[in-house]
């Protein structure tokens, strides 16, 4: 594959991931996209939906962790250049979330619903926030790389690659899975819970607290003395102010 095409793909499989990353918005609040949470499901039994629902989360956790994994990665390498290697993760990562967003099946019933306006004014500014707060926490370690743009657009430059070393500023100085706990804001920040997405909102957040466990593990093997420092003056998800 030429420099070129390689680009190409790179930008082509960012934009995927944009798309994708809007509509997940939209899909988990429950406006402006067709097919929602809460809206847009076949009336299947309650079992049935629980099952298909479930085995979407798994598909997606299990994907998502270990094509991460250093181990598939040595082995992933084997089959695909270096500079394709991020990028593809991202597509089908994507993918993968378009499945999730075609076949997931409703389960609206309500548990809880924030009735008073400002609550659900709080509750909708803090989804909002986790979404915002995700996406900074991205820059702060190089965005485009970790899409993987970057990988293709210096193969296409002719430069080679060289891995982003582990940078400790701003939330990261607090707090080591910003993304994750942003993500995790925007899981259970509703004003409406209903049975499926309180469902959706365990699961993805059983796969956050593995797939961190397994991701520390990496980082100390890659990082080694300097990670385990850094996990000792910081907090996982949570900050804590007074650490030095």
């Amino acid at each position: 594959m030429s420099r070129t095409l390689v680009f190409i793909y790179g930008i082509l499989c960012y934009l995927i991931f944009n798309a994708v990353f809007i509509y997940f918005i939209g899909f988990l609040g429950d406006f402006i996209v067709p097919k929602t949470i809460d809206f847009g499901g076949n009336d299947l039994p309650l079992v049935q939906a629980v099952v298909i629902n479930f085995c979407l989360i798994t598909l997606f956790g299990l994907q998502h962790s270990l094509m991460a994994r250093s181990g598939f990665k040595h082995w992933w390498l084997k089959k695909v250049p270096i500079q394709l290697e991020r990028s593809t993760y991202v597509l089908l990562s994507s993918l993968l979330l378009l499945i999730i967003f075609w076949w997931w099946q409703p389960l609206p019933t309500v548990i809880w619903k924030v009735t008073h306006p400002l609550g659900y004014w709080a509750m909708i500014g803090l989804f909002s926030g986790g979404w915002l707060f995700t996406l900074y926490a991205t820059f702060l370690i190089n965005h485009y790389d970790l899409m993987g743009l970057r990988q293709t657009y210096l193969y296409w430059r002719g430069q080679a690659y060289t891995p982003v070393q582990l940078s400790v500023k701003s939330v990261y100085n607090y707090i080591r899975h910003p993304i994750m706990l942003g993500t995790l804001i925007c899981l259970w920040a509703t004003p409406s819970m209903t049975v499926g997405h309180l469902l959706f909102a365990r699961g993805f957040s059983i796969y956050i607290f593995i797939g961190i466990y397994f991701e520390e593990q990496d980082m100390l093997n890659i990082e080694g003395e300097f990670y385990q420092k850094y996990r000792q003056k910081t907090s996982m998800l949570m900050p804590i102010f007074t650490r030095k």
